[in-house]
């Protein structure tokens, strides 16, 4: 629903107050959207999981830290599944993990739903 006349004059003096009282504010949200919040929590996961497997892989030094390894990559396994599905096909990321990442999204998204029929 659009914003009337006044609404929109009310609005405009709030983004011109905020840009005088907090400048960095407005720099970073203008800088940033919500893809970008979603591909970093994505490349730290991607990290845990390599820090996971590589603890894995000391399971003959001590098998609390294999176990601890484990435990590190579901984790980082179940939370880079849910941010990938936030990840849209309009989002790619420069380089070729990025173009993977996009369309390992696509994939996981849901099929869109039908509206449902007037038959009966």
């Amino acid at each position: 629903m659009p914003l009337n006349d006044h609404e929109q004059k009310i609005l405009e003096e709030i983004e011109r107050r905020l840009s005088e009282e907090d400048p960095r504010l407005v720099e970073q949200v203008t800088r940033t959207d919500l893809h970008t919040h979603a591909w970093g929590r994505m490349k730290l996961a991607i990290a845990g999981f390599i820090v996971g497997s590589l603890m894995l892989l000391l399971v003959g030094l001590s098998v609390w830290i294999a176990a601890a390894g484990f435990v590190a990559m579901t984790l980082s396994a179940v939370l880079a599944y849910r941010y990938a599905g936030r990840l849209g096909d309009d989002t790619v990321a420069p380089g070729t993990f990025g173009r993977i990442a996009s369309r390992v999204a696509g994939r996981l998204r849901p099929p869109p739903s039908s509206p449902p029929s007037d038959e009966g």
